[in-house]
């Protein structure tokens, strides 16, 4: 479909892309990964045809199409959104009308074998296998599942672009692209502006088109949920791997170590070599020798390693000052903009010690309820901050906030007080602001960078309630996990606005989820709140189903109630007990019993192993050395996090084989 052969980028003589090449085909699900400024967007450009290479070739199929989503793009303000998004189809109606002008002369035709008939057939061809993705009468349908797919709500749809924010823009046009059905869509950080149930439907949305795709993104689960190929681009070469994102970071890992070998030896050649040359330089008997080597070494084809930084962020939360037992107290809480209520009746305790996260579609309340708790908004109805809390607050717009005139240096210098102004420069080295980056000035940092310099603020003084709005925004997937484990080991409260799954697996362990004016308590990991919600939904369907009046019109259903049944399991597996099964019937009952078996036995080995190698670790932990083994705890947390997380599924699949044994019997 593409292919890019000795492709080289340049930036003021700084080659970025150096004599790259590799195939894009119609199936291909590609990640491309690398470092900040490794040069993803950039071959994302050159491909899309927004830039052109300083040499070498990038080969497409004829009348390939192109879906390109940048980070950044003009947005218009002139239209609705419906009306913007039915732009995705400009094309499609104009080849219908052009096919339908072709068909006209066609039939008007009478000399079967000029030219010129020849060329209106293969036109008509084209143009039929241009509309031959797109059914007319289903358009309308197509636009209503996108839009409300991407979290816009049918009262949107008819409401001017310019009323939405520039990240609810973006959506639209990541709608037009979708709805364009382009062979290659090349996509940049599409998740950035996107709720965890948006995400959840652009990964099977992706997962399930035809399209091609070349994708950049800094969501760990995503891309493992999406792709099937791995593109890492280090020292302006790629490296090209057909497995997802985690099956690549082990195979990374072991090239890596292979490298660093290679250029190990490597060097050790060249030092005996110089060594050699140097102590025999003048030596007439050795002169031959010397030339020798010296003409080897200008040979040599001397080997790179993308070394890794080991400068590292080093992260770490001051310890917490002890608070009261409860931390954020919410009764009957409401609040409202004029007419709008946000969110009502709301009810719930924070414990000390506990990392909970708040979740939703974007514009139902979470940074709301953040700035409620913050006391920058008022509120009616009562939320009492406990004795002794100390807030640590990092907003969405944090980074956005800083002066961008003041240095990196100035910025910290501004903020520090007592004996921490002695050790600014060590604290901003630990950040990966040393040496020159600390005398750099805000305004010509990254994103992530920004977001850094942030978090530092944040670490000057020691609090026990961490409210973080959006963390990882900007940050690649180093920082992210660093940052995560420091918050693992912090040991105040913590109350994170995150959609990023990979995140906050592991971190919290209770859901809060905002939606339609309410805000519902989950027990539990994110993962967990993620499968309770898929099946509720499933079975909440079923009701809807089951309940349907004989008019056709859908019953109002009381969605509380549907949430509160116990056990909710999938519709999938639920089967009439009363009716007579049918010989196919039991047949695929058979079958799914024999799976669920099957699962179900998986399932409990997986646990048994589970289970052994947390036996293993605590008979560590129980060795007075290893009590201050931070890694092998955070091990044993995850272990113990996975075995939760297997129980739950196990419970599940043993119900629904409980269930169909009772209707088969």
């Amino acid at each position: 479909m593409i292919s890019i052969e000795h492709l080289t980028m340049e930036f003021s003589s700084r080659p970025v892309l150096e004599d790259v090449s590799f195939l894009i085909n119609r199936k291909d699900k590609i990640a491309l990964v690398g470092k900040n400024g490794a040069g993803k967007t950039t071959l994302l450009r050159l491909i899309a045809g927004k830039q052109l290479p300083t040499s070498g070739n990038i080969a497409k199929e004829k009348d390939l199409a192109i879906g390109y989503l940048p980070q950044v793009m003009m947005l218009t303000d002139e239209t609705t959104v419906i009306e913007e998004t039915k732009k995705a189809f400009h094309e499609f109606h104009m080849a219908q009308s052009m096919l339908e002008q072709i068909n006209s002369e066609l039939n008007a035709a009478t000399d079967f074998t000029s030219p010129e008939y020849t060329a209106l057939l293969l036109r008509q061809e084209q143009l039929q296998t241009l509309t031959s993705h797109f059914q007319p009468n289903k358009l309308e349908g197509e636009i209503e599942r996108t839009l409300s797919g991407l979290g816009f709500l049918r009262s949107d749809f008819n409401r001017p672009c310019s009323e939405f924010s520039g990240g609810w823009r973006m959506r639209i046009e990541l709608a037009k692209i979708l709805l364009r059905k382009p062979d290659l869509l090349l996509l940049d950080e599409p998740t950035n502006h996107l709720d965890i149930e948006s995400i959840q439907w652009l990964e099977q949305f992706l997962a399930n088109s035809s399209s091609a795709l070349l994708l950049v993104s800094h969501d760990r689960a995503f891309i493992d949920n999406v792709t099937n190929r791995t593109i890492e681009i280090s020292l302006g070469r790629i490296y090209d791997y057909n497995v997802n994102y985690s099956h690549f970071v082990e195979l990374r890992k072991e090239r890596h170590e292979q490298q660093v070998r290679a250029y190990l030896n490597q060097q050790k050649m060249i030092q005996e070599t110089e060594d050699f040359i140097e102590r025999f330089r003048y030596k007439a008997t050795k002169a031959v020798q010397v030339q020798s080597r010296i003409k080897q070494l200008e040979k040599l084809e001397r080997l790179e390693v993308d070394l890794e930084d080991n400068s590292r962020l080093r992260l770490h939360f001051p310890p917490a000052p002890r608070s009261g037992d409860f931390p954020v107290i919410a009764q009957d809480l409401m609040k409202a903009f004029g007419e709008h209520t946000v969110f009502h009746d709301v009810n719930f305790t924070i414990r000390r010690g506990e990392k909970v996260a708040f979740v939703g579609k974007n514009g139902e309340g979470k940074t709301t309820m953040v700035r409620c708790i913050m006391q920058q908004l008022d509120y009616l109805g009562t939320l009492r901050i406990g004795h002794n809390v100390k807030i640590g607050y990092f907003a969405q717009n944090q980074a956005a906030l800083l002066d961008g005139e003041l240095t990196v240096f100035e910025t910290i210098d501004r903020v520090a007080v007592g004996d921490i102004r002695l050790k600014i420069r060590d604290l901003l080295g630990s950040f990966m602001f040393g040496g020159e980056a600390s005398d750099k000035k805000v305004k010509v940092l990254s994103g992530g960078e920004r977001s850094r310099l942030a978090m530092i603020r944040l670490l000057l003084e020691p609090v026990n309630l961490l409210i973080l709005d959006e963390p990882t925004n900007h940050l690649d997937m180093q920082s992210k996990d660093i940052l995560k484990d420091a918050l693992l080991a912090f040991d105040g409260t913590l109350i994170v606005v995150s959609h990023d799954r990979y995140f906050l697996d592991g971190l919290v362990n209770k859901v809060y989820e905002f939606g339609e004016g309410r805000v519902i308590e989950h027990l539990g990991g994110i993962y967990d709140f993620l499968r309770r919600k898929n099946i509720s939904s499933l079975q909440e369907l079923e009701w809807r189903n089951n309940d349907r009046p004989a008019t056709g019109h859908p019953t109002t259903i009381d969605t509380e109630h549907v949430k509160s049944l116990p056990n909710t399991r999938s519709c999938a597996t639920t089967v009439p007990s009363e009716a007579k099964l049918s010989f196919e019937q039991q047949k695929e009952q058979q079958r799914q019993k024999r799976k669920l078996e099957k699962q179900i036995a998986e399932t409990e080995t997986t646990i048994a192993n589970l289970e052994n190698e947390q036996q293993e670790i605590e008979q560590k932990l129980s060795l007075p050395e290893n009590q201050t083994d931070t890694q092998l705890f955070l091990k044993y947390e995850h272990i113990k996090h996975e075995i939760e997380q297997r129980l739950y599924e196990w419970e599940i699949m043993s119900g629904q084989l409980d269930e169909l044994s009772a209707t088969s019997s």
